[in-house]
């Protein structure tokens, strides 16, 4: 089919506007990223066009889709990861068009991962993971252990995504087969927890217990674009105020949330305010103005070969496997620790 699409690409490929073409064609490896067609077109424009064009296209049974994406909404996908697959599209597809060497110099962007996107995705991905998190502890308070286990399942994958990023890398679709080559500890965790043949409640319990260890350890990082964002003006925000902020604008529901963890892990403060009727206090944020402590020793960094390994996470693992009795081939992975002494 790709060669009955020669003739749209060569149209698009002779618009001014038109930055780059990729193809990607459905194999068993590419199998999910296509939603189910056979090709997908991306065509990129330039920033000022409409953000998306969408069009569909069947010949013999075989159909194809068409994403003409404006640079400024393929960014946006790409950063915000409102779009997974963009990411896979962007690597893996085949460029049927290169108007100066786009498409090139967009993918050694993305390799290259500058640390202001870094930052942001981190803070993105860490807010989602607080969400879910304090919600499925919640709903594992009130014994909803179906629902408990969703939330956490997706914690789990929010921070899975946090480990790619950290390791300079965009998570993709299929982002288990990353963190499994970055980090085989995290990915038993989640193996063992969500595989295991202990009662659900149990579960439950040892994956809030390791999350809560796990979480910790990505206060810093996590928190480190809002609070680089917090610090362009001098003293505290509203809630209003940020959320009519750019900088704070890509966290949407979930800023509440981090707020309120970063207050309760000492990263931020709570100022209150005289309303006009000075019968009620605003609530406005702020940085502490000491270093921050937290309810703990600081995360430790170890190493195991070439991998850092986080203290808190190996204590949280730990605790897991000890409680759980897992199986002795997942014990004997070992401490990292000791086998680097």
């Amino acid at each position: 089919m790709k060669e009955l699409l020669h003739p749209i690409c060569h149209e698009w490929a002779n618009r001014c506007n038109t930055h780059g073409i990729l193809m990607i064609e459905k194999t068993a490896c590419h199998a999910a990223t296509t939603d189910t067609f056979d090709v997908v077109l991306l065509v990129i424009v330039d920033p000022q066009s409409e953000p998306m064009l969408l069009r569909q296209y069947s010949l013999n049974e075989k159909k194809a889709v068409l994403y003409a994406v404006s640079e400024r909404q393929l960014n946006e996908w790409l950063v915000l990861g409102s779009h997974r697959k963009a990411v896979d599209w962007v690597f893996n597809g085949k460029v049927v068009f290169d108007r100066n060497g786009y498409v090139q110099q967009l993918r050694q962007r993305l390799e290259q991962f500058p640390p202001k996107e870094r930052r942001l995705k981190m803070g993105l991905e860490f807010a989602k993971l607080i969400r879910r998190y304090t919600d499925g502890k919640a709903l594992f308070a009130a014994k909803h252990w179906l629902d408990s286990y969703n939330h956490m399942v997706q914690a789990l994958h929010h921070l899975a995504r946090l480990t790619v990023i950290e390791h300079g890398l965009y998570p993709e679709v299929t982002v288990w087969n990353q963190v499994k080559r970055m980090d085989g500890r995290i990915y038993k965790l989640y193996e063992e927890l969500v595989g295991s043949e202990e009662p659900l409640p149990k579960r439950l319990e040892l994956l809030l217990l390791a999350s809560e260890f796990l979480i910790h350890s990505y206060v810093e990082s996590g928190s480190s674009h809002l609070c680089k964002a917090l610090k362009e003006k001098n003293g505290a925000w509203s809630i209003e105020e940020m959320t009519g902020h750019p900088q704070f604008a890509p966290y949407s529901v979930d800023l509440v949330i981090m707020l309120e963890y970063l207050v309760e892990r000492k990263v931020l403060t709570v100022v209150e305010m005289p309303t006009k009727g000075n019968t009620m206090f605003e609530r406005y944020y702020a940085l502490q103005k000491k270093k921050k402590n937290f309810d703990g020793p600081l995360p430790l960094i170890l190493k195991s070969g070439r991998e850092p390994v986080r203290g808190w996470m190996l204590l949280g693992i730990s605790l897991c496997l000890y409680k759980c009795q897992l199986p002795r081939s997942l014990k004997e992975g070992g401490n990292p620790a000791e086998k680097s002494s």
